[in-house]
Formats: C-alpha cells, structure tokens, sequence
C-alpha cells in the first residue's frame, strides 16, 4: 500500500482579504474536498468580508459569511507551497524556492453584487484550472 501524497498548501493573498483573496479559498475549499491545504490572507486587512462577495457566493451554495480577513504573514508564506497574489504588489513577502502566481482579477471593493459576479466567475475558473494543473479533479 502506498502512502499518499503530502498535500499541497496554497496561500491567495490580496490587500484587504475581503473579496478576491476569500473567494479563491472558499472555491479551492470546495472544489478540492479537502486535498489541498488552503490559507488567504491580506496584507492590509479590512474589518469584514464584502458583503457583495458574500452574497454572490452564496448564490453559489458557498456561505463564506462567517470569514474574517486575516493579515499576511511571512509564517503563512513559508507554510505554502504556492502563494497566488491577486493585486497585492510588493506588499506580499518575497521567499526563494516559493512558487509564486499572481492572478490580475478587477478588485470586487465597494463594487455591488452585480459587479461582483464576473469577477466570482473568472475566480472559480482560475481555480478549476489550478486543480487540474495539480492533478486534482474538482470534486463538484
């Protein structure tokens, strides 16, 4: 029998860990069941998550309403084994060895849910196509 695989820890950071940050995680949460180790975190972290991301989530069956931004932190980098930056800049600490991808996605801040969507959108794409780069079928 063999032993399985470590899995993979993947960090989204954004500015806020608001919006896009939040909902890469919750897909990759959703849609790896589990596989993948998943973290977000901002590097100026807001006080909640939009409420528009919440609610265009949760018209995906996904209720992320109970998150809280969370603030980068150097720990969290060198946990991951792939860091995906969504607009952050060099705010995000730099570690050799690291895989780093940053995602260019409009920012959902003080956008409502209508504007949100695509946005929600392309980030589920982005997602399934970084599960099927892993070799990990999404689940759903």
């Amino acid at each position: 029998m063999s032993t399985a695989a470590p899995r993979p820890s993947v960090l989204f950071v954004c500015v806020h860990n608001a919006g896009r940050s939040q909902m890469a995680a919750a897909f990759l949460t959703r849609l790896a069941d589990d596989r993948v180790e998943v973290r977000s975190a901002g590097s100026a972290p807001a006080g909640t998550v939009n409420p528009a991301v919440v609610e265009a989530m949760k018209e995906r069956g996904i209720d992320i309403s109970a998150e809280t931004p969370k603030i980068l932190t150097p720990q969290a980098v060198q946990a991951s084994d792939l860091v995906i930056t969504m607009g952050c800049g060099d705010t995000c600490p730099f570690f050799p060895g690291k895989r780093y991808l940053d995602w260019q996605l409009d920012d959902p801040a003080g956008q409502g849910v209508e504007a949100v969507r695509p946005i929600r959108d392309e980030i589920e794409q982005r997602v399934r196509g970084l599960l099927a780069e892993l070799g990990l079928p999404a689940t759903a």
